[in-house]
This record gives C-alpha cells, sequence and structure tokens, in this order.
C-alpha cells in the first residue's frame, strides 16, 4: 500500500490538539490580537506574487506547531514524495495521480511503471500548441474554407468545469474566437449553444476520456446530427476533434485520428484542466497563456514539494480545514473571490473538493469515526455581501472563509477597484471584530435614539463576531498567477485526504445513480415499469410517462 492507513483521531499529536482546542475554543480574536503585537505578521505566508493571512483565524501560533505535529506523525513529507514521484496512491483504481507531471518541465523525470513519463506529456502539449495556433491563425479552416469563429467544448464533470472556469477567468485575455460549452444532457442545454452558431465557421470539442459518457456522448450525437444537416459527412473531420483514449471509437464517430488528443488514466477527471483537456483553454487564450497557466500550477507544486510545513500555503490552509472541521464541528467553507472573473471559481472548487474527500470509509476500508469532506461554496464579492453574508455574521453557524483579492484590476480602474478591495478589507474586520452592545448604543445615541429604541434594536444589532476569514491577496489577475491559485488548492484537497486517512482520487459515490439511469432510460421508452422500484419512484416514473 503506497499510502499509511493510519486513523488521526489516534495519534499523540490529536490528542495534544484536543486538550490545546478545550483551552482556547472560546478565545476572541480581538483578544488575540491584543495579546500577540506580532500575530499578522507571524501567521502571514509572503510567496512569490502571493500574500496569505492566516492571522483572523481562530487559532495561535502553538496551534500551527500542533497541527503541524499532527501533519509530522502522519508521514505527510513521505506522502508528498509519493504523489509527486507517481506511485499508486489512487490504490482503489490502482492508479498513480500525477496532474502535476503535465505542468513539470521537459528536465523533468517522473516513472509510472519504469517509465519516464514527462517526454509524452510534452509531445502532447507541442500537439496543443500546433492546432491552437492553426486555429486562431485561420490556417485550419472549416469545410468550406471558412475560418473557425466558436468553439464549443462538449464534456461533463472535470471535462467541462476546469476549462470552463478557467476560460471564464481569463476572459481579458482572450482571442477572437468564442468559446461556448456544453454539458448537461439536458437537451435544452446544447439546442440554447448552438441556436446562433454557424456549423461552417464553429469547431466542437468532445471531451471523455473512455468516448462512453452518456451526458458527453449524447450530446455529441445530437449536435454531430444538427451539423450533418447542412454540412456533409465529409465536413466532420474539419469541424470535430477529440480528447479521448478510445480511438476506435472517436475514429468511428468520423474524427480524423491526427484531430485525437490523448491523456493518460493517471489524470483524474476533475484534475484534467493542464492535460489536453484543456485544448479548449488554450484556444480561448491563445497556446502561450495557456502554458503561463501551467508555468504559475508548477511554481505552486514546487512551493508545496519544498517548503517547510510552518511556511507551506497549501498545507496550512488544509490544516485549517482539519482544525475547524474536525475541533470546532464546521462543516462548510465559503469561498469568496473579490473579481467577478473568478465567478465561477468556487463552482469548480465544489467538485474538486466534495468529489474528492466526500468519503466515509478510510484506507484501511473501515467506516471512519470523524467527519470528513466539507461543504464548499461562495459567490464574488461583493454581491455575495448583498445575499448571503447575513448567515455568515450574524447566523449560528461557524463558516470559515477565504477571501481572494487582487492588488491590481486587470482595466486599472482604481476607483472601482478601490471601492471593491475596501469592501474585501471591511468584512474580514467586521467578521473579526463584531459589534459590542457599548457600541451599538453609541451608534444608536449617535442618531438620537430614543432610550426605548434603543432597547428594541439592541440585541439585533450585535455582532458576535470571531468569525474566522483567510486572506489570500495576490498581485494580479493572469494565466500564471491562476495557475498557482488552483494548484494551491489542488493540493489542499491532498493534504486533507491525507490527514482524514482517506483515498481522495476516485468517486465511486456517483456511480449508483448512473447504473440506475441507464436502467430506467429503458423503462421510459416502455409501456411498463419492470424494475423493482420503491413506490416513490414507482409513482415518479409512472406520471412522467403519462404526462409526457
Amino acid at each position: 500500500m503506497a499510502l499509511k492507513a493510519t486513523n488521526a483521531t489516534t495519534s499523540n499529536a490529536w490528542k495534544k490538539l484536543q486538550a490545546h482546542f478545550d483551552s482556547i475554543k472560546t478565545e476572541h480574536l480581538k483578544d488575540l490580537f491584543k495579546a500577540d503585537a506580532n500575530r499578522a505578521n507571524d501567521l502571514t505566508i509572503k510567496w512569490e506574487d502571493f500574500y496569505v493571512d492566516f492571522s483572523k483565524n481562530r487559532m495561535t501560533t502553538e496551534t500551527v506547531d500542533l497541527l503541524v505535529e499532527l501533519a509530522n506523525e502522519l508521514d505527510l513529507k513521505n506522502a508528498i514524495a509519493k504523489y509527486f514521484e507517481g506511485d499508486i496512491i489512487n490504490a482503489t483504481e490502482g492508479r498513480a495521480v500525477l496532474h502535476t507531471a503535465l505542468r513539470a518541465p521537459k528536465d523533468a523525470k517522473v516513472l509510472v511503471d519504469g517509465e519516464n513519463v514527462i517526454p509524452e506529456v510534452h509531445e502532447v502539449k507541442k500537439k496543443i500548441e500546433k492546432f491552437t495556433n492553426s486555429v486562431v491563425s485561420g490556417n485550419h479552416r472549416g469545410y468550406s474554407g471558412k475560418s473557425i469563429t466558436d468553439v464549443v467544448n462538449i464534456g461533463i464533470g472535470g471535462s467541462d468545469l476546469g476549462p470552463a472556469m478557467v476560460v471564464d477567468s481569463l476572459q481579458y485575455y482572450k482571442n477572437q474566437l468564442n468559446t461556448h460549452f456544453v454539458s448537461n444532457v439536458d437537451g435544452d442545454h446544447y439546442q440554447e449553444v448552438i441556436k446562433d452558431l454557424n456549423p461552417e465557421t464553429t469547431l466542437f470539442v468532445i471531451v471523455s476520456k473512455t468516448f462512453t459518457t452518456q451526458e458527453t456522448l449524447s450530446n455529441a450525437n445530437s449536435i454531430r446530427s444538427w451539423f450533418l444537416k447542412s454540412q456533409p459527412k465529409e465536413a466532420v473531420a474539419n469541424h470535430f476533434v477529440a480528447v479521448s483514449t478510445n480511438i476506435e471509437s472517436v475514429k468511428s464517430f468520423g474524427i480524423d485520428e491526427a484531430n485525437i488528443f490523448p491523456m493518460k488514466d493517471w489524470v483524474g477527471g476533475r484534475f484534467s484542466l493542464w492535460s489536453a483537456v484543456g485544448l479548449s483553454i488554450s484556444l480561448a487564450v491563445g497556446y502561450k497563456n495557456f502554458e503561463s497557466l501551467l508555468d504559475g500550477a508548477h511554481q505552486m507544486d514546487e512551493h508545496f514539494r519544498t517548503a517547510d510545513f510552518n511556511n507551506n500555503i497549501p498545507v496550512i490552509s488544509a490544516l485549517l480545514t482539519i482544525w475547524y472541521n474536525n475541533f470546532f464541528k464546521s462543516e462548510s467553507e465559503a469561498i469568496i473571490p473579490y473579481t467577478q472573473y473568478l465567478n465561477q471559481f468556487a463552482t469548480y472548487l465544489q467538485q474538486g473538493i466534495m468529489e474528492s474527500n466526500g468519503k466515509s470509509v478510510d484506507r484501511g476500508g473501515n467506516k471512519v469515526n470523524y467527519q470528513t469532506g466539507t461543504l464548499i461554496w461562495g459567490e464574488p464579492g461583493t454581491n455575495s455581501q448583498h445575499a448571503f453574508f447575513q448567515l455568515i455574521h450574524q447566523g449560528t453557524k461557524l463558516i470559515p472563509t477565504d477571501f481572494i483579492g487582487y492588488v491590481e484590476s486587470l482595466y486599472g480602474d482604481k476607483d472601482h477597484h478601490d471601492k471593491l478591495m475596501s469592501n474585501y478589507f471591511a468584512q474580514t474586520e467586521a467578521l473579526m471584530n463584531g459589534k459590542t452592545e457599548e457600541e451599538v448604543m453609541s451608534e444608536l445615541k449617535g442618531q438620537s435614539a430614543s432610550a426605548e429604541e434603543i432597547e428594541q434594536l439592541l440585541a439585533f444589532k450585535v455582532f458576535e463576531g470571531n468569525k474566522p476569514t483567510t486572506s489570500i491577496l495576490i498581485q494580479k489577475l493572469s494565466p500564471k498567477s491562476l495557475g498557482k491559485l488552483i494548484a494551491m488548492y489542488e493540493h489542499k484537497i491532498f493534504v486533507q485526504g491525507i490527514i482524514w486517512n482517506i483515498y481522495s482520487y476516485d468517486q465511486f459515490g456517483v456511480e449508483l445513480g448512473k447504473q440506475l439511469a441507464k436502467s430506467i432510460l429503458n423503462e421510459l421508452s416502455n409501456d411498463d415499469v419492470t424494475a423493482n422500484h420503491d413506490s416513490s419512484t414507482q409513482n415518479l416514473i409512472s406520471f412522467y410517462k403519462n404526462n409526457c
């Protein structure tokens, strides 16, 4: 077994953490700052163009030391080495986990089954570069000789969420191509995407590792049928490309073998945007920007792999999740980017984090007796401040929150950016400090409120504060800095899985519904519902069939 199967809750470090938690769990952040003049500096990590302030979290430097002690006792350093070196850490599926190899330099050496995979990685990158440049320059044309104007990515899960998020995040850097994404098997989705497209100038990128995913193949076949209503069969080769390992099925679809981009089984779907799955990213922003995205991720890889745990951004971030989830019993984490460009970032991380660590069986095959994966949610600020921040400020739940902001705006509108960032800073301060009765009373008196009004309103206007936040401040949103940020959360996922003693890279939980859906699909086209369903499902199927 590549990874040790150790229940963290039985470790010595865990027992120390529990005792430490009991001693500081009621401490208020305001008091922690008053007691330690160096707190902000001591609990901030400055790396490259990242400034990550952990000081507004309900912990002390002793907490960090004890969490790092836990990581060391559970042999995190050795696990990280296995992660980067291609060991079979996805043991339930017998695979290495090597999305890090996809952004490694040419001179790197990563062995899988005794073979260095890096040369092949760079061959695929060359193919992506060549094809991207051909399409963007207009050399690769449609069947009728017209230049490509639109690209449609057809995929689901990691074959959609990653590329869609990055393309949306890097809109500032886009070229003349318009990029669209089709994922949901809902026919209305693909119909809405294609209704205004010209088949003569549209390129379709089908992304399916096995070329058997129901949603992706249904959409691909329907779009192909739409395409062939106005174009000859021979035109498919000019307008459809694929990212897949199933070469024969792709060729049967009508795609030229030269336009098939391969991927390996050691690339998990939710970590695949760095592979040929990122073809739509490269087409949308140009290959140089795609390469910069990968370079940024590699820089974060090296930081994670080599930095001391006490000064390691992904490690500390992951250990804080353990601290809140398993000691404070928090169940969710909010991610709030103060840029509209990252409006899909939390959605992307929902898959990455919850599909990875939503497990209740440990690496030894035993039912866990502690909480694992957290609920992930969020929206951009300042929109989110006018939506759900009330719950974070005054609700009954403790919700640790990541604030992501940028020093520079892309269009240089300093007036708007100052207003945006003033909210970023103010919200973290307000969540920490809250508002006391004395402060509320003084405020109301200043508004000439009567004694009766003060008595009526006082309790409602008090904020407890002591709400934890992590401030991630980055110089500028660029392909490189976005690569760093995504990789930071990827490594956070890995560390959490190691501490929780679970396998983060399988997703058997999503399979059952897919299996049942295939059976029910057959029933929807037959006169009788023959399977042995529960009465609720039986009634729902019957109602649907009788009314559609």
